[in-house]
């Protein structure tokens, strides 16, 4: 594993599990943080008409995402201190099987290769701060389904999974530091 990988984590789950609302509270209290790549990459592709888009080539939206997030991790390899990823690169191989679509050899190596802590932080669904906007597409289904196909993948990685408790966002980010700190 290389050396960072102890300081990296991954937050996951279905899509509107607040996630991203973590990630920021997790910024605000002076966390290095690394964004969602997906959301970033629709905007960029919306931008320019682009075709990797989840409802247009979803494996070309794949393989952007991956790209992204292991600029990202590399990224991050020299960062002080605890980092906090919004989604991993396991994440990309969930979306792919989510699909029904074959999970490419390079994506399996890209999940070998780039590692992150083996606590990963999963964020149940959570239907009464679900909401769909212009990038987040996906129904409640789909983001229970979501939920699943993460709690799967990440330990096919050789992941443990913590859930996120159901509560407001500081005392998830309180949730999160106690077990970064406790472990160690």
């Amino acid at each position: 594993m290389p050396a960072a990988a102890h300081r990296f984590f991954v937050l996951t789950g279905g899509p509107g599990s607040g996630k991203s609302t973590l990630i920021a509270a997790l910024a605000a209290r002076g966390f290095k943080v690394a964004p969602e790549a997906g959301r970033a990459i629709i905007r960029q592709q919306m931008r320019i008409d682009g075709p990797a888009l989840p409802w247009q080539d979803r494996a070309a939206f794949a393989d952007a995402m991956l790209i992204h997030d292991m600029r990202s991790h590399d990224e991050m390899a020299n960062a002080a201190g605890p980092v906090f990823f919004d989604r991993g690169i396991p994440d990309v191989a969930g979306y792919l099987s989510l699909c029904g679509l074959p999970v490419p050899a390079h994506i399996v190596r890209a999940c070998a290769a780039f590692r992150y802590a083996r606590d990963v932080f999963l964020a149940p669904p959570w239907r009464e701060i679900f909401a769909r906007d212009a990038e987040r597409r996906q129904d409640w289904d789909e983001a229970v389904r979501t939920h699943g196909v993460m709690a799967r993948i990440y330990p096919e990685f050789g992941y443990r999974l913590l859930d996120l408790p159901l509560a407001d966002v500081d005392a998830r980010a309180d949730f999160v530091l106690r077990h970064v700190a406790a472990a160690g």
